[in-house]
């Protein structure tokens, strides 16, 4: 599905040499590097000093890559107490830039980067640029938020590193987006995928055909998503969709990426991060292959490096593939975003996937908790496709119904189902909102 990536077939001369370098080149060197990053941590950050000596853990015993399993966990909670420059490793004159993940409720964990740290970053957003097919004298269209969040000057420096023309237009004003990717004609897009479709309706508002566009690819990140949500992409635009995973405290966008070759998982940048699957209750260490938690170390990162962070992120480590560097699955669901409904665990992909299966409904849609007395409920709210908009309240009934029945055959729990007209669902200019707890407060 797409169109050819511009500039043919990715060669291994197009590579970096660490890209195609053998298992043990990757784990000589991720060992090199991630002795110094926990030392790093160890002498410079006293939240890490005393959570090591909690453990009788100490970089000394860092012999092996399986020694890191000695080491404890960090995670958000870590970052929001040492609110706002706790983590940091270097003294604050070293901060080049801050930024701030973000959250709804408490202290944002902030973050920092050297000037080394911002050539490191920039770099790796190239790498996956290329992995992603594009060139050289690209136009690429930044429609990630700019600000604190990371998403969107990540992307920006890494494009103009790749030697590429760069439209900064940030998230919102949709149908100015879709006049500049009209009239610049952009090769590339950077952007949320939920937010990519918001555009492709906005396209079709405006009488226009997105898959008339000139964009050739899509990076999509910043929020989990289907294969069917990809499909559904790349058949609106005609293009190539891709995957892009990062997170503000590991670094930002560009930690992983699909390579549009094979687009089989996501290729992760083993040199400068080490990955991990954990199981997110024991946090015991998993094998590769394993279904668990992703955890990272990084290991080049000098403002605030992170040892075995818990990214909260679902997935498991395979081959790689395209490059020598390991893959993660594509990443649909997390441990925190886990709906628990009468038991029953539920992840808002798998609701998407069901959707996105269904000709009628669209991928625009929230899922309402509700408590009746002392039991929970949830009520799946979802816009009907503009074809599917005259259909009369028979059909719209019976649509819901199938819904209804699909979600209980296939996930295992009774949902109420409630069907509204295009455009009722509000369009996010950045992370999707998917989750509304209207439930009681205790």
């Amino acid at each position: 599905m797409g169109r050819d990536v511009a500039g043919g077939a990715i060669t291994r001369q197009d590579l970096e040499a660490i890209e195609v370098a053998s298992r043990d080149e990757i784990s000589a060197l991720q060992l090199e590097r991630l002795r110094w990053s926990v030392r790093h941590a160890y002498d410079n950050v006293p939240h890490y000093r005393k959570s090591f000596e909690a453990v009788g853990a100490h970089p000394d015993d860092l012999r092996t890559l399986g020694d890191l399993a000695r080491f404890p966990l960090t995670s958000k909670t870590d970052l929001r107490e040492n609110y706002p420059f706790g983590m940091f490793a270097v003294p604050r004159q070293q901060v080049a830039r801050i930024h701030a993940s973000s959250g709804t409720t408490g202290k944002p964990a902030v973050v920092g980067y050297t000037q080394r740290d911002l050539e490191t970053w920039a770099d790796l957003i190239a790498r996956s640029i290329r992995a992603a097919g594009g060139r050289r004298g690209d136009v690429v269209h930044v429609a990630y938020g700019y600000g604190l969040f990371t998403g969107g000057l990540g992307a920006h420096y890494g494009a103009e590193r790749m030697g590429c023309t760069v439209v900064p237009i940030s998230g919102g004003q949709t149908e100015r987006q879709v006049r500049l990717i009209e009239d610049f004609k952009p090769d590339l897009i950077m952007v949320t995928p939920s937010y990519m479709l918001a555009i492709g309706d906005e396209y079709r508002r405006l009488g226009l055909d997105p898959r008339r566009s000139s964009l050739r690819t899509g990076m999509h990140g910043a929020e989990p998503w289907t294969e069917a949500m990809r499909q559904e992409i790349e058949r609106t635009f005609e293009m190539q969709a891709v995957d892009i995973y990062g997170l503000s405290e590991v670094m930002g966008p560009g930690v992983a990426c699909e390579c549009v070759e094979t687009k089989d998982g996501l290729h992760l940048w083993e040199d400068h991060f080490y990955p991990e699957i954990i199981d997110p209750v024991t946090g015991e260490s998993l094998p590769d292959g394993a279904y668990g938690e992703l955890v990272f170390t990084s290991l080049t990162k000098e403002a605030l490096p992170v040892i075995r962070y818990r990214t909260r992120d679902l997935t498991r480590l395979l081959p790689g593939t395209a490059r020598s560097m390991r893959r993660i699955e594509k990443i649909t669901g997390r441990s925190d975003d886990m709906l628990i409904i009468r038991g029953v665990n539920v992840f808002p992909s798998q609701i998407e996937e069901l959707l996105l299966a269904n000709p009628r409904l669209s991928p625009h849609y929230l899922l309402e908790l509700h408590r009746k007395g002392h039991l929970d409920s949830l009520e799946v709210v979802v816009e009907v496709r503009p074809d599917f908009a005259s259909a009369d309240s028979a059909a719209r009934a019976a649509c819901a119904r199938d819904l209804t029945h699909h979600i209980k055959s296939m996930i295992g729990i009774s949902a109420s189902v409630r069907l509204v007209d295009v455009g009722m669902i509000d369009r996010s200019m950045g992370k999707a909102v998917r989750c509304i707890d209207l439930r009681p407060k205790e």
